[in-house]
């Protein structure tokens, strides 16, 4: 899979948890704080990250900058994902199924912040293994990995959409890529709005031609009598 340049990307920075951790030297012990920190831009692109240091914002940065480097791209249909999937990460599951419009995002702790980053609307979740934040949010990065497209599994079996697919699935696909009404109002009435600023400006320009007019005879007509005394002369 090619690198995606998250350079490029309007990326949105979430905090998933905050933990405080320590280290036992012989001369004592070294506190120090990690983050697990998910960045995504709300359109399909998401990735996650850990970073560790001594102070909070160091350890919150070096999160982000982790995070930006495994940004992957997850295929959606509408508001969820194209099929089920199971993401797996140590002893954690994590398991993602498609949701009907309206649902909202079925899930908590790491899972539910995720799938928010990443732009998923309707989407049910249930976590299946141990419920550590860490492997849980890697888990749930394996899971997104792993879908794919209509489209590119039927490349692979040579086959068609519509082959693939069923009915329902394939009613909800093409409901998804028609415009939205208020989408087709507004195209609608952008030029019924472009000819009535016309009309106007037109309306305007008229009574000034009509005043400019009357200004000019005066003058001609002030002209003639003078001709007419020096042609007396």
């Amino acid at each position: 899979m090619p690198r995606i340049n998250a350079d490029m990307l309007g990326l949105e920075e979430r905090v998933i948890r905050m933990n405080k951790v320590q280290k036992t030297h012989k001369g004592g012990r070294t506190m120090s704080w990690n983050a697990l920190v998910v960045v995504g831009d709300g359109e399909g692109h998401v990735g996650i990250g850990l970073g560790k240091a001594r102070g909070v914002p160091d350890a919150i940065r070096k999160g982000v900058e982790d995070a930006k480097k495994d940004v992957v791209r997850v295929p959606l249909v509408g508001t969820t994902i194209p099929h089920e999937v199971l993401g797996r990460a140590g002893a954690s599951l994590v398991l993602l199924k498609p949701a009907a419009p309206g649902t909202g995002v079925v899930a908590g702790g790491s899972v539910r912040v995720i799938l928010e980053v990443a732009g998923i609307k309707d989407v049910l979740s249930k976590s299946l293994g141990a419920p550590n934040a860490i492997n849980t949010a890697r888990a749930t990065m394996d899971g997104l990995a792993k879908l794919k497209q209509a489209e590119e599994v039927a490349r692979l079996r040579g086959k068609s959409v519509e082959e693939l697919l069923p009915k329902g699935v394939l009613e909800a696909m093409a409901a998804s890529a028609q415009p939205k009404p208020e989408e087709a109002e507004e195209a609608e009435a952008a030029p019924a709005e472009e000819k009535t600023e016309k009309a106007q400006a037109a309306v305007a320009v008229e009574p000034e031609e009509a005043k400019a007019a009357p200004a000019a005879e005066p003058e001609k007509a002030e002209a003639v009598p003078a001709a007419e005394d020096e042609k007396s002369d």
